[in-house]
């Protein structure tokens, strides 16, 4: 009973080490200073956003041509990213168990919990949507052109290819589970979540950001301290 007690008290431990270390790395930026080049030079700001839910954020983008154009490859697979009636892009990259087959927090397993935890394949998921208001679940991020193009190539290039250098498509639409899913590259896992994932491509577009936000409430937090 004793030893019991002594593996609850070290998993708790552990588990505010980490929730406390994700709240640090919130507040510590990282990555380049937002572009302060001229304006004639920065293009038209493109306003994206983040969408989150309790453990989880993905990217919303506006399906502009340069969208539709950055994603073209994945019509090969079924994804309809030249309709007309789109207005929106949802991307988010996460554990391959996890991911695709949990619909609600009921669908949840062991089994997909502990490979999420201590590794997994990670995919990436597209939605596609039409006109949509997102909500309170909308945090706004504005982007320069050049950042966009930056965030664009960045959130492509984690699609891992297969023959042909068509991305490798791992599961589509079915119900209780919306969007397509694509082999991505990196492992996921405890310490690179989808959240920090988010992160870094955020960096990778040019925006400061939290160093390390694994946790969505890590997110809210650098997206509120750090990002215009």
């Amino acid at each position: 009973m004793r030893g019991l007690r002594h593996l609850a008290l070290g998993a708790v431990g552990v588990l505010g080490l980490y929730l406390g270390a994700a709240l640090l790395g919130a507040l510590v930026p990282a990555g380049p200073d937002p572009d302060d080049s001229p304006a004639a030079t920065r293009g038209p700001e493109v306003t994206i956003g983040l969408i989150g839910g309790p453990i989880h954020y993905d990217f919303v983008l506006p399906m502009t041509p340069e969208t539709r154009q950055a994603f073209a490859p994945l019509a090969a697979a079924g994804v309809p990213v030249d309709a007309p009636e789109l207005a929106w892009m949802v991307v988010g990259w996460g554990s391959e168990a996890f991911y695709t087959t949990v619909g609600t927090w009921r669908d949840v397993s062991a089994r997909a919990l502990f490979r999420a935890v201590t590794g997994d394949a990670s995919v990436l998921r597209v939605g596609l949507y039409g006109p949509v208001d997102w909500g309170a679940r909308w945090r706004e991020v504005r982007v320069s052109g050049p950042e966009y193009a930056r965030l664009l190539a960045a959130i492509r290039g984690n699609f891992a290819t297969g023959p042909g250098s068509a991305p490798g498509l791992v599961a589509g639409p079915k119900p209780g589970r919306s969007g397509w899913f694509f082999a991505a590259e990196g492992r996921f896992n405890a310490l690179r979540t989808c959240n920090t994932w988010v992160g870094t491509m955020l960096r990778a577009a040019g925006q400061r950001f939290g160093i390390w936000t694994p946790t969505p409430y890590a997110v809210r937090l650098s997206h509120v301290l750090h990002l215009r």
